[in-house]
């Protein structure tokens, strides 16, 4: 029971035992310091109490404000728009920067919501604002783009665009951000700042949140939060982790010119296939003898074009791949030595070699991490939300997310979100020609974006008076 200060009884102190009435002056000294030791202790265990029934109230009041946004968003009405919604981006799957359509679908929908927006960033990305306009500025982040499949579901809403799938799940992205929208839209008078609702292209390996943040789509916010969907957790269900959760990553694609002849004549050639298959091994060794094995590190050769002849040896040989490391330090240092020992096994074989990391096109990725504080306060939501079983402590993994640029430049966390569901055979992993969702994620992921929002803005509104 918390201590009630309001009675004296509480803790029965006899002051006249405390205070001696001798004269003599150490004696007095001793009754008045032991006075002052019982005040303090009265004044800690008020302040304790004071704590405990902010923080009983707290989460008594976000209780109350997640359960009331998820029996929203799962009502039939609103779950049946959410279905739609992400069925209609499932079926028109566009790539990178080319996401057209789905911004337009975007645009209209918020249009109907009667939400303000800004467009476009990075040639297709939407920002929406919903609340005072005033400070605090939190961010909700979805990415809208694509991948390069051929989907191999049979189901009603398959692709209708030739070899583009949303096999990575940004169509529920998208739709869990829009019903966020909803959510919030119905809310907007009584919410303590602002939201921007950002809706970003070319996640996948063009770094589109690297655009959107150089043309200004998020200044001023001062936090942001994200959801992915993941297959290895069942729906209901959410993991994330403080600090550093997902890997920095880079491409790169070396040439390697030679000379190139007869096959029967290997004396009178300079052999770039020669130079490439020991350049092929000699990545390998950067992470088996060059790094710490505590420190996870990734070379991945991942593709060789050299020529088509059987008996020909080609003048230039083309490979490339990815690496990948836990910091952004560590991916500065695979690049170097990535560099280093294509040009000199070039050197050595009498080839010359250029290196291009595509820095420009599909700019390097930084390592994902989340702010501690953030991260906390997403995890109290989420327990809120689903139970404090169903809030997951997730490993660290060597992929990546272009939300890393948003989590250099402002306050960030990115959790993922369960879909998992064996009875509807959403069990394939991100990036199958036969992923599928269980779109009960849907109003799950809508109510969590939309209660992180809300109860950020409520304890960061003091924070700009």
């Amino acid at each position: 029971m918390p201590f009630n200060v309001g009675h004296q009884s509480s803790i029965p102190i006899k002051i006249s035992s405390l205070v001696k009435t001798k004269t003599n002056s150490d004696e007095l000294k001793v009754g008045v310091c032991d006075l002052m030791a019982w005040l303090c202790l009265l004044m800690i265990l008020s302040t304790c109490q004071t704590t405990w029934a902010l923080d009983t109230r707290s989460e008594s009041k976000l209780s109350n404000l997640t359960r009331e946004l998820l029996e929203s968003a799962r009502e039939p009405e609103f779950f049946g728009w959410l279905k739609r919604i992400r069925r209609r981006i499932h079926e028109y799957p566009e790539l990178a920067f080319e996401e057209d359509n789905t911004s337009q679908l975007i645009r209209s929908e918020l249009d109907s919501l009667g939400v303000e927006y800004n467009w476009p960033f990075a040639k297709t990305g939407v920002v929406g604002s919903i609340g005072s306009g005033l400070q605090p500025w939190f961010g909700l982040r979805a990415d809208m783009d694509a991948l390069p499949i051929q989907e191999m579901v049979e189901w009603e809403h398959k692709s209708k665009n030739n070899g583009k799938m949303h096999a990575c799940g940004h169509d529920a992205h998208v739709t869990m951000l829009l019903g966020a929208a909803k959510l919030l839209e119905r809310m907007k008078d009584e919410l303590k700042g602002t939201v921007k609702l950002v809706f970003q292209p070319g996640e996948e390996s063009y770094g589109g949140a690297y655009h959107m943040l150089k043309e200004g789509a998020l200044d001023n916010v001062q936090g942001i939060f994200g959801l992915h969907v993941a297959p290895e957790i069942p729906v209901g269900t959410v993991d994330s982790r403080p600090g550093t959760m997902l890997a920095a990553s880079g491409r790169f694609i070396a040439t390697i010119n030679g000379k190139g002849g007869h096959a029967a004549r290997p004396q009178d050639t300079r052999d770039p296939v020669l130079a490439a298959s020991f350049s092929i091994l000699a990545l390998q060794q950067i992470v088996s003898r060059e790094t710490d094995p505590l420190d996870a590190m990734v070379v991945s050769v991942s593709f060789v074009e050299a020529g088509q002849a059987g008996n020909v040896i080609p003048e230039t040989v083309r490979f490339g791949g990815s690496i990948r490391s836990l910091t952004t330090e560590g991916l500065v240092f695979l690049q170097q030595r990535v560099k280093q020992i294509v040009e000199m096994q070039a050197a050595v074989h009498q080839c010359t070699a250029s290196l291009d990391f595509m820095e420009e096109k599909m700019r390097p990725y930084p390592s994902t991490v989340n702010d501690e504080a953030m991260y906390e306060h997403a995890k109290q939501v989420g327990e809120a939300l689903l139970g404090e079983s169903n809030v997951l402590l997730a490993p660290m993994t060597m992929g990546a997310e272009d939300f890393s640029f948003y989590s250099q430049k402002m306050k960030a966390a990115f959790f993922f979100i369960g879909t998992k569901n064996e009875a509807v055979r959403s069990v394939k992993r991100l990036h199958s020609p036969y992923f599928v969702i269980d779109e009960e994620v849907l109003p799950i992921g809508a109510a969590f974006h939309a209660a992180v929002a809300i109860s950020y803005l409520d304890g960061h509104a003091m924070d700009t008076q």
